[in-house]
């Protein structure tokens, strides 16, 4: 029995309104017994005796039954989330600038991200794998930051969803818990 950590993309924004009870109800009934989700974002640490890339088929096909929408999520394994936050080169907590970490199903995906990341004057980003490139955004302007305007992108939409890292510490730790009980 494997514990995940899955990631939704794009619910509560844009019209896609989804109560953490509702979800966690839904991923039951899809045969997810023991799902906690974390913040009001899309967060949901599971166990699961599928592989990742099965977690990721099963959820979005409940998640598109239960809700009618084009569900995407991001799966890493629980180990995996804790690696990346431990790999994280940039603080949880700092008054000037906010590291986010996005994630993808995709490394191609990733790879296309993180060189219009390159090229934007003044970026700092590391790539922590496959399927996570982390980055930096000023504290007071994150969503109008050039970065995080490619990031947001439909093309992207399939195979991406970025979190602050304070989010992936939470995530890491609940999934532990789970692990641990």
């Amino acid at each position: 029995m494997g514990s995940y950590a899955v990631f939704l993309r794009g619910i509560n924004v844009g019209g896609i309104n989804i109560k953490m009870a509702d979800l966690r109800d839904a991923l039951e009934t899809c045969g997810f017994t023991d799902a906690k989700t974390l913040l009001a974002s899309g967060n949901v640490v599971l166990s699961s005796p599928l592989d990742a890339a099965a977690v990721k088929q099963e959820c979005e096909k409940c998640l598109r039954g239960a809700f009618g929408y084009e569900a995407w999520v991001v799966v890493l394994e629980a180990a995996r989330v804790a690696q990346l936050v431990d790999d994280c080169p940039y603080p949880d907590d700092d008054r000037s600038t906010h590291t986010y970490i996005t994630l993808s199903s995709d490394p191609s995906v990733l790879e296309e991200l993180e060189a219009a990341g390159a090229a934007l004057e003044g970026q700092e980003q590391r790539r922590l794998g496959p399927e996570a490139l982390a980055w930096l955004a000023p504290a007071d302007g994150t969503l109008d930051s050039p970065f995080s305007k490619v990031t947001a992108k439909a093309k992207f939409k399939a195979a991406t969803t970025t979190r602050n890292l304070r989010t992936l510490i939470k995530v890491r730790d609940a999934a532990a818990t789970l692990a641990a009980g």
